[in-house]
């Protein structure tokens, strides 16, 4: 039976920054074998030194965890990133890929190019619409804190974002529950609230949270925010309302007023969001509530949200069904389950099947996956290109050894010079017989990043809006060249029909020597001469044979728009000024 895998997962709060390691079992269960948290230092709303004040706590952090580094999942809070709720027609999976990336271009409020995005379809489509959830982060932003994170050695796998990876740690623990939940996250900035029905959700974001209570102490006693907030955890409560006995210490009687008073403005925010989920998003009236978050420790807030809420609320417990190890601090558990969803959720992702998998990871992050994925085959390579240059050192050690022997024997044996002849001509046709071998070896490996810098020169010299690619065929002589079909035998080489032209690839069987492209384009103001500035672009390139006269016939298909649809179709073939060998 395999072993189980161990995780680390951080969730990079507002105010708290929580590590914490997990075991996962080949059946998908999960244990808890510890975690910590650290306190930032800083003002919430302080962004600035928010990338060094998370570098030093994952530090601290990973310092006490006694751990290695290595892979990680963290999740970013809800108010770095950029979500938006849509509601498409249900299509095929290519065709929803391509309206969703229209979608974002329209609904990211900064340039494509500067974001990094994800999105994910939320259950099946009814009634012909499809609910999916689109998320952004500036890549600047995400290169600042993903730098925080892995320069204290970790490498991060998986980019989350709070309210997804609690949605998947509720599903996972109460998927036995029916009808509308509503998840109440109270963190210190935000609040977040994720609605969910089904394999449906929705999640909106408040700006109150426990810092709003921390800011009122503050402005009340005149106090800096930093005792605000010791006050605020060591004093404070939820006043109960109506007619009680007001606590002896006149600060503690204040502190519980500005909390009731800063909660009523939030509940008032819940109420205004559950009106527009049932209005705007089809869902329906919430049965029960939950409650987690950093914040929901004080006193009497469970007594609180179920007076004005009139339904049942508890406290979220994502260790439901989550096994916990001895060797974790039972104690902190029992006072800080509720603020564990998030990194359950995470640790859920290494399981896999999540209800969603979003994962926003910078380019960093990508180029150095993708070497990863590659280095098999660079250390394939370099082995090879060891064993070229052990044979060659071997041969010239032999080749030495040879020579030698003959100098010394060359003047007492002279007749012996036509044997000598004879094993340096061995030697030699050796060596040629190897560097034989090898040409076919150095061939492929120059052709294999062929396709990479093909695939590269297309990106680069594609128009920034309104057309896009959405298939690649090789052609040899004008044929489209299969995976596992029958063998490829060269079409008949046409007989020229005018000036000949010097850059213009012959024909030759079992060669690549063109690419048919085939994409769309949406309707704009200058129609279809976003094609031609396409081939333009192609034209200048060193990579593809396009003549001025024949960029006519580069172009073989060109919809012509008819206002009835968004997107029309074109086909160009591209000649290849270097043709790929066939193996």
């Amino acid at each position: 039976m395999p072993a189980p895998t161990r995780s680390t997962v951080v969730n990079l709060g507002m105010q708290t920054v929580t590590l914490a390691e997990f075991l996962t079992a080949p059946d998908g269960s999960l244990t808890l074998q510890q975690f910590h948290t650290s306190e930032l230092l800083v003002d919430p709303g302080s962004d600035a030194s928010r990338p060094g004040q998370i570098r030093a706590a994952v530090g601290q952090l990973k310092q006490t965890a006694k751990n290695k580094g290595g892979s990680i999942n963290y999740a970013l809070p809800s108010q770095a990133v950029f979500a938006r709720y849509l509601t498409l027609p249900g299509a095929s999976p290519e065709d929803l890929q391509q309206i969703i990336g229209f979608e974002a271009q329209q609904n990211i409020p900064f340039p494509i190019d500067e974001v990094v995005w994800d999105s994910q379809a939320l259950g099946q489509p009814t009634d012909g619409k499809l609910n999916v959830v689109l998320l952004a982060i500036k890549t600047d932003t995400l290169e600042d804190l993903n730098g925080a994170v892995e320069d204290n050695g970790f490498q991060a796998e998986i980019i989350d974002v709070a309210p997804t990876a609690l949605y998947n740690a509720f599903r996972y623990n109460y998927g036995d529950l029916s009808g509308c939940s509503l998840l109440i996250d109270i963190g210190a900035r935000t609040t977040n609230l994720v609605f969910i029905e089904g394999d449906k959700a929705f999640n909106r974001s408040s700006p109150i949270g426990g810092n709003a209570i921390t800011q009122a102490i503050a402005k009340e006693l005149n106090e800096t925010i930093e005792a605000a907030e010791l006050l605020k955890r060591e004093k404070g409560f939820v006043s109960l309302g109506g007619s009680y006995a007001e606590p002896e210490d006149p600060v503690v009687a204040m502190i519980s007023k500005l909390s009731r008073t800063t909660l009523t403005r939030l509940h008032a925010e819940i109420a205004r969001s559950i009106s527009y989920y049932r209005a705007n998003q089809g869902g329906s009236q919430p049965l029960r509530a939950f409650l987690a978050g950093g914040s929901v420790g004080m006193p009497y807030i469970l007594e609180f949200f179920s007076e004005k809420m009139q339904m049942p609320v508890e406290f979220f417990n994502p260790l439901r069904n989550v096994s916990v190890s001895q060797q974790a601090d039972q104690a902190a558990l029992a006072a800080s389950a509720h603020a564990m969803g998030e990194v359950v959720g995470l640790a859920l992702r290494q399981v896999g099947n999540c209800p969603v998998e979003i994962n926003l990871r910078p380019p960093t992050v990508v180029r150095a996956h993708q070497l990863k994925t590659r280095k098999p085959y660079l250390i394939a390579a370099a082995i090879c290109l060891f064993l070229a240059i052990a044979q060659w050192f071997v041969f010239f050690t032999k080749a030495a050894d040879v020579k030698s022997r003959v100098l010394e024997q060359v003047n007492a044996e002279v007749s012996t010079l036509d044997a000598v002849a004879a094993r340096y001509d061995r030697a030699e046709n050796e060596q040629k017989r190897l560097q034989e071998v090898a040409a076919p070896l150095l061939t492929a490996a120059v052709e294999r990043e062929a396709w990479i810098q093909i695939i590269d020169e297309l990106g680069a010299n594609l128009p920034p809006k309104f057309i896009w690619v959405t298939q690649m065929t090789p052609l040899s002589n004008d044929r489209p060249v299969t995976v596992g079909g029958p063998a490829l035998v060269a079409a008949p080489t046409p007989k020229p029909t005018g000036p000949k032209n010097p850059n213009q690839p012959t024909a030759q069987a079992n060669v690549i020597n063109a690419l048919q492209i085939d994409g769309l384009y949406l309707q704009n103001p200058s129609d279809a001469k976003v094609i031609d500035d396409f081939v333009n672009n192609l034209q200048k390139s060193e990579l593809f044979a396009i003549e001025e006269g024949d960029k006519a016939k580069v172009v073989t298909v060109r919809s012509t728009p008819d206002e009835n649809t968004w997107a029309y179709t074109y086909r160009i073939v591209v000649p290849l000024k270097n043709p790929i060998a066939l193996p």
